[in-house]
């Protein structure tokens, strides 16, 4: 990877000038289908490559004007970009031959224009304006926390360190002050989410669905599973993981000799505390380098030229997002890893998740067509969650060779314990869509009904805010990603195989990691699972057979 982020840049798009590029897209069919479709790809390559950047800029400072100017602009041009791209879609669908579409963009990406053309009509553009407007407030909001703590003001993110203290009281002292903010903000949040969410019911009505969960299934493009099948699969998390991790938290509780389990004690995995980086930002940069080194000479060679670009923002700040992902640059090819590194493990997490996001979009660049560019989100998260899985045997280099085998075990751990939370999230998610006209309250009662189901453990103790239902308004893909969370479990069931895979064949598993990434978007969810030789989640036995393994490597 040779490219400056410096360098990368796209023309602002107006309503106007975009119009007219599209209408002599339009005039050059059905002659020209070939030249049409190639100038079509470049021309939606520039848009997202300026829509990447307009929202990663403000992520990076949402309290700077220009880039909250520029945030607002793209939020008002994509139901514009939308509906000229949803009529190109049904044009070339009805008029153009799909072997020739085919050849130009790949076979799989009809089937994804058959579900895009159902996701949008002009009636909506508004409300899709208005969505990413509500989706912003929540994120400016959360951004803009600013937590006396320690002697300190801390945002959320340079707050989470405490929570994982070894000190029980640090950790408590954390949640209240974490809580505190939600609780201080709490009837603003709920107005934000009781917008989106009728919102989006307004949306699936105006389309012809008698809720916002179907929309929102086709929205993500899921092409070969349904509610249905997400019901069946978060059924076996409560059968298969919640015994499991309600087991190794009394064996925590035991450990410590704690009387009960807190909420607060949740996040101390590792008795001794939970091991972190061996160093800071520079230090943990260098050790990945020597890491992806020693892994792969791809990896290595696309890690460097991603920290040598400037592609890479690691570091907490205020006034910027919380959380990480990875966006891209589609006329370059070239991914961008944002994160708020916070001192403890969840820097390596998030790094080695976020890594794994774009090395897979580096591998697929020279896929055909815009669409092959990223996978459906859950098979997206196969070669993050993996990546964090086969960094295992270098680990030691990132956290320190002594702390090696108690961070890979605590790693292990809160997979496990990841997946109620991950399901109770989704099913809430698909409740609220189905009782729409419901109060906050009545969500918030939502939340408490699951969360018995999923984490029966779950004791806030004083922390009141959570306890009355409110846990859920601290994750942001509830409010800007809806029906993404449940991407994650599904995700890691593939993980674990690959861990598995690698426990027995380093080597060959990441060779195998490696070709999966290099398929993109190529197929559905289903389709690059088993490209790669992995179970689906959904087949009967595949997620109790990657329990039954971790539960055995723990002991």
């Amino acid at each position: 990877m040779d490219q400056r982020f410096a360098d990368i840049a796209a023309p602002r798009p107006e309503p106007e000038a975009l119009a007219a590029r599209y209408a002599a897209l339009h005039a050059a069919l059905p002659g020209d289908v070939p030249g049409t479709l190639a100038a079509w790809d470049a021309l939606r390559r520039e848009t997202d490559a300026w829509m990447a950047l307009a929202h990663l800029r403000f992520s990076q400072d949402t309290t700077d004007p220009a880039a909250r100017a520029e945030r607002e602009h793209a939020d008002a041009m994509a139901p514009v970009v939308q509906g000229h791209d949803t009529t190109m879609k049904r044009r070339l669908l009805a008029e153009v031959d799909r072997a020739a579409i085919a050849q130009a963009l790949g076979a799989h990406s009809p089937a994804l224009w058959e579900c895009d053309i159902t996701t949008f009509d002009p009636a909506i553009a508004g409300d899709l304006e208005e969505e990413s407007r509500l989706s912003a407030r929540y994120t400016a909001l959360l951004a803009g926390a600013k937590i006396p703590f320690a002697g300190q003001e801390l945002n959320l993110s340079g707050l989470a360190p405490f929570a994982e203290s070894p000190d029980r009281e640090t950790r408590h002292a954390a949640e209240v002050a974490r809580w505190g903010f939600f609780a201080q903000n709490g009837a603003e949040l709920d107005e934000i989410y009781d917008r989106l969410v009728k919102l989006r019911h307004g949306m699936a009505v105006k389309l012809g669905d008698a809720d916002f969960t179907a929309l929102a299934y086709r929205r993500m493009r899921r092409l070969d599973y349904g509610p249905l099948d997400v019901a069946r699969y978060r059924r076996e998390v409560v059968e298969q993981v919640v015994p499991l991790v309600h087991r190794l938290l009394e064996q925590r509780r035991r450990r410590h000799g704690w009387d009960r389990l807190r909420y607060w004690d949740e996040a101390l995995i590792d008795p001794e505390g939970n091991p972190g980086p061996a160093g800071d930002h520079d230090a943990l940069l260098g050790a990945a380098q020597t890491m992806f080194d020693r892994m792969d000479p791809r990896l290595a060679g696309f890690f460097r030229g991603m920290a040598a670009g400037g592609f890479l923002d690691l570091r907490n700040r205020p006034g910027k997002a919380g959380g990480g992902f990875c966006t891209a640059f589609p006329t370059t090819g070239a991914p961008f890893i944002f994160a708020n590194f916070n001192g403890t493990h969840h820097d390596i997490g998030v790094f080695t998740h976020e890594m794994g996001h774009a090395f897979q979009c580096w591998e697929s660049r020279d896929l055909p067509g815009l669409d092959q560019l990223w996978p459906g989100m859950e098979a997206a998260e196969i070669h993050s969650m993996s990546l964090e899985f086969l960094t295992h045997p270098h680990i030691g280099l990132l956290v320190g060779e002594a702390e090696a085998e108690r961070f890979r075990r605590m790693h292990l751990i809160s997979s496990l314990c990841f997946l109620p939370y991950g399901a109770c999230v989704d099913h809430f998610q698909h409740q609220v869509h189905a009782y729409p006209d419901a109060t906050p309250a009545e969500r918030h009662a939502m939340w408490q009904r699951l969360e018995a189901l999923y984490m029966p453990w779950t004791d806030y103790g004083d922390l009141e805010y959570p306890a009355k239902g409110g846990r859920w308004q601290a994750k942001q893909h509830i409010y800007n990603s809806p029906f993404y969370y449940i991407d994650y479990t599904l995700a890691l069931c593939c993980a674990l195989q690959f861990w598995l895979r690698a426990r027995r064949d380093p080597e060959g598993a990441l060779a195998e990691y490696v070709a999966l990434c290099g398929r993109g978007g190529s197929l559905p969810f289903q389709g690059l699972v088993a490209s790669a030789g992995l179970a689906s989640p959904f087949a009967p036995g595949a997620l109790a057979d990657a329990v039954r393994e971790a539960e055995a490597a723990l002991g």
